[in-house]
């Protein structure tokens, strides 16, 4: 006989006030709200846990994958997506031989950036020489103002080739408001090309000519809040001009690609292409199409390089490692990782090889390409799309109001919003409240920057006027950017040694020299640990017998009152003296003389700076 008795009956399932009354018991008195509540920088609050209850008032766990308004996903029957690897052309023949290689090693995407002085029938025909276009999705990024002769171009190509027009998949990455953006130039009457650039292609509903090029906000320090929100005045600024134009809605919505960055923020970037999805979906209804797959939002996503660092430099891996992992539980169309090097030179073979097996290994090894929507019915997550799409909507509606995204663009709201908040991360940095492992926390700290330097972005089509820009700019000066050049300014000028002082209470002295050390390593300083000393006498001896610049004393609160000042006078100026701290003595210190205190309320980079210009660096 079938036993249908079902698993735990005999508990009895606590209520959602039972649980707070518990938390409240173990946090014993103190305030809920301020340990366990997370005020996210995306304008809403995290709760510690949440309950089915919680989905109660949610529409999105009713959804299907595959069917409107696909926050689900656009697939019923698995989450693949193109695995895609850019390639720079500087000659059309070297980079199709570098295509066809790639193409053996898991790559089943290409983005050509191809200059606009390159775009011509035997380029374009060199560059896609032997490469299955019907099988292969191809992907090109040019000048605005030659994306038209490009399309030109390829459907003579594709039609010389006899390709099924069902089957080929791709984009041109038409898109001249991210260079308005980014570049600050008036290309207002290029816009005039989308209406015949969506025609030439018309035949083609698998290749997409306009871009929507979000990950220029996500590379300017974005929240992923503003980026989904802008995101979608974009998408709509551009079907509303194709529309208005004459073009099919269908057509129209169906000629639109969303290239979307993702950061580190795991479980919210995940929940960000759900949410998007979804807004676009209700967007483009609003446009009465024919077909709900005219809804569909298509996002390529690239891994972030404005959390990409210099210095430990493959700790770069970890981070674009989850953003991968976020963008496949997402649903995204096609992925590009960005290789681990970038920041610092032209990706090598190795980078390149590195980064296409970050998304090779969550695909063929961790299958995260087999289950539909992996995220649906977490409550979490489910909480975490409803509450993005609330807050994206707002910023939506605003630029609505205000006359649309290009108008925005023209006044320069949107570049002083996305600007302000590229200010606020610098500043959250410097005060190490949001981290960059391995470089304003956790240093390596013996690592040398061995000549490498910042790379600077170029546009793929010339320009030689030095003319002042219209339009403000995005300013998208990565985040660890100020703690390199400080460490850089370091390491060419003169690297000081600073040595700790470690003295009485066993642990709040080791805690404290490891705080230290790390603190000031961020600038690229040499480090002494100690074990401990028994006078402040010895230790000052050992001190400098290390040729110390810096002496920085170690231990608990209580004892600062006995050790810090009589080591500070027997140092007598013949070192930089620094607390480690900032002990309830603090203005008695400061009353005998010192003035130099490391403790968690600084701000990282200015104090470094401030050392710096004190030992004469």
């Amino acid at each position: 006989m079938e036993n249908k008795e079902k698993l735990f009956t005999e508990f009895t399932a606590p209520t959602t006030q039972e649980w707070l009354d518990k938390i409240e018991v173990d946090l014993k008195g103190a305030d809920f709200q301020k340990r366990l509540v997370w005020r996210t920088n995306e304008g809403f609050n995290v709760q510690p846990f949440y309950r089915r209850e919680d989905l109660a008032s949610l529409k999105t766990p009713d959804a299907m994958p595959g069917e409107f308004p696909f926050v689900r996903g656009n697939k019923k029957d698995s989450n693949a997506w193109y695995v895609r690897q850019n390639i720079i052309v500087d000659d059309p023949k070297e980079a199709n031989a570098k295509a066809l290689n790639i193409l053996n090693k898991g790559i089943d995407s290409l983005g050509f950036k191809l200059p606009g002085s390159m775009v011509s029938k035997e380029n374009v025909e060199a560059l896609l020489d032997n490469i299955l276009c019907d099988i292969v999705e191809v992907n090109f990024s040019t000048c605005p103002r030659h994306a038209l002769e490009l399309a030109e171009i390829l459907v003579a190509y594709f039609e010389k080739k006899g390709y099924d027009k069902e089957k080929v998949v791709g984009s041109i990455e038409w898109d001249p408001m991210a260079k308005m953006l980014l570049k600050g130039k008036d290309v207002t009457p290029v816009l005039e090309f989308g209406p015949k650039l969506v025609e030439a292609l018309k035949d083609y509903p698998h290749f997409r000519p306009v871009a929507v090029s979000t990950d220029v906000l996500n590379n300017a320090g974005a929240y992923i809040v503003q980026e989904l929100g802008y995101a979608l005045a974009w998408g709509n600024e551009y079907l509303q001009q194709l529309t208005d134009a004459g073009v099919d809605v269908d057509l129209a919505a169906k000629s639109i690609k969303f290239n979307m960055g993702v950061s580190e923020n795991y479980f919210m970037e995940l929940a960000k292409f759900r949410a998007a999805r979804l807004l676009w979906a209700q967007i483009v209804k609003q446009y009465e199409p024919k077909c709900d797959c005219a809804c569909q939002m298509i996002v390529n996503a690239t891994t972030s390089t404005y959390n990409q660092t210099l210095f430990d430099s493959y700790v770069n891996l970890l981070r674009s490692q989850t953003e991968a992992m976020s963008a496949a539980l997402g649903g995204v169309h096609s992925m590009v990782v960005t290789p681990f090097d970038v920041t610092y030179e032209k990706p090598t073979d190795f980078s390149d090889r590195i980064a296409r097996n970050q998304q090779l290994l969550i695909k063929e090894e961790s299958h995260f390409d087999r289950i539909v929507d992996p995220g649906a019915g977490s409550y979490y997550i489910e909480h975490l799309t409803d509450a993005l799409a609330t807050e994206a909507w707002k910023i939506f509606l605003k630029v609505e109001e205000e006359g649309g995204f290009l108008a925005a663009i023209k006044a320069g709201t949107i570049q002083d919003d996305i600007n302000a908040t590229n200010v606020k991360r610098h500043g959250d940095a410097a005060k190490r409240k949001e981290f960059l492992l391995g470089t304003n926390q956790f240093p390596n700290f013996t690592e040398k920057s061995e000549g490498k330097r910042a790379q600077s972005s170029a546009c793929c089509c010339a320009t030689t006027t030095n003319d002042e820009a219209p339009f403000k700019k995005l300013q998208t000066t990565r985040l660890a950017a100020d703690f390199e050049d400080l460490r850089i300014h370091t390491e060419e000028t003169r690297v000081p040694t600073a040595f700790m002082l470690t003295i009485g209470n066993l642990a709040m002295r080791q805690a404290r020299a490891q705080f230290s050390c790390n603190f000031l390593a961020c600038a690229g300083y040499k480090v002494i640990d100690n074990l401990g000393f028994k006078t402040v006498e010895e230790g000052v001896d050992a001190a400098l017998e290390a040729k110390a610049d810096i002496v920085v004393i170690c231990s608990s609160d209580d004892e600062y009152a006995e050790y810090a000042i009589p080591a500070f006078k027997y140092l007598n100026g013949r070192a930089m003296f620094v607390v480690a701290g900032a002990p309830a003595c603090m203005e008695d210190l400061k009353a005998a003389g010192i003035e130099n205190f490391v403790h968690v309320r600084c701000n990282v980079l200015e104090t470094l700076k401030e050392y710096n210009q004190k030992l004469g660096i």
